[in-house]
């Protein structure tokens, strides 16, 4: 049995995961990142000490939270959803408080995992996961592996640069992926054109769409146009054989998919585009609690 932990901006999520990836038991509280670091620490130990308080014995636990991270030390970066929170060490915290070994994995990364083992890219060797939610990002797995940068680093898919006429992103590039195509794009795109609407969130837009209202049409329209456009670039410079995409707005994917999988066609002409399959991954909520999980599987089984 392992302890899974899953840190979102939001809430986060502990659980008692087995090894085929069924999660037994699990617990969640609102993150309150504003009261820092120490305070979400006891409460993950006090999640984790009610999970196992059945009389399941973890033999690890594993981690998934946002970064930059360093995933060999659990030291967490400059985390924008977590303000406040760089040089916490989630490792060296759980290690003591439970004396086993600790994974911890960025996110998306740990996601990734997840669905290479237990969702959509099972048996697959090469295998890109996306969220897209509030932004972008993505883990991509080769030869079976998950693939770090130089020193360890996660490879930032949500910043690849698209139109450098674009919009500004607190990355410091305008137009990138995430600046274009993420639920805060979404929104941020259509209080432009629309300044006097006051748009609370991208389900409102997509809620709009589905009832006709031309303005969120058209939104959804550029959503398909700029999504599209950066897969198309994954399939170009990767040419795997899945893409799984997750995150809130893919529960709204029938709006503008289909218009994202025809720029994907157009675009890429010089790769065997028809063979790389693009698809919803089939995790769910779970992918969060199943990629710690699957984090610690991979760097100790």
């Amino acid at each position: 049995m392992l302890g899974a932990v899953d840190i979102g901006g939001t809430k986060i999520a502990v659980g008692a995961v087995r090894d085929d990836g069924t999660i037994v038991t699990r617990r969640e509280c609102p993150t309150d990142p504003a009261k820092g670091f120490p305070h979400a620490i006891e409460l993950i130990k006090q999640m984790l000490h009610g999970v196992s308080s059945a009389g399941l014995k973890f033999k690890g636990i594993g981690i998934a939270c946002p970064g930059p991270l360093d995933p060999a030390t659990g030291i967490i970066g400059d985390v924008g959803t977590l303000p406040g929170w760089q040089g916490g060490n989630l490792a060296a915290e759980l290690e003591r408080e439970f004396g086993v070994t600790v994974a911890v994995e960025n996110d998306a990364d740990a996601a990734a995992l997840a669905e290479a083992k237990w969702g959509t890219a099972k048996n697959h060797q090469s295998f890109i996961y996306v969220t897209v939610s509030t932004g972008i990002g993505g883990g991509i797995i080769l030869s079976g592996q998950l693939y770090r940068g130089v020193g360890g680093a996660h490879p930032e898919l949500g910043h690849q640069v698209l139109d450098s006429a674009g919009p500004l992103c607190y990355c410091g590039s305008h137009g990138c992926w995430e600046s274009l195509a993420s639920g805060s794009a979404m929104v941020s795109w259509m209080r432009e054109q629309h300044p006097n609407d006051a748009v609370p969130s991208a389900s409102e837009i997509c809620q709009r769409a589905r009832m006709g209202d031309p303005p969120a049409l058209r939104v959804l329209e550029r959503q398909g146009y700029y999504l599209g456009l950066g897969l198309a670039n994954l399939v170009t410079l990767f040419t795997p054989d899945v893409i799984s995409l997750g995150g809130g707005l893919m529960k709204s994917s029938s709006l503008f998919l289909e218009s994202a999988l025809a720029v994907v066609r157009k675009s890429c002409t010089q790769v065997p585009v028809e063979k790389t399959r693009i698809t919803l991954a089939s995790l769910g909520p779970d992918v969060g609690l199943l990629g710690a999980a699957q984090a610690w599987l991979c760097r100790y089984r």
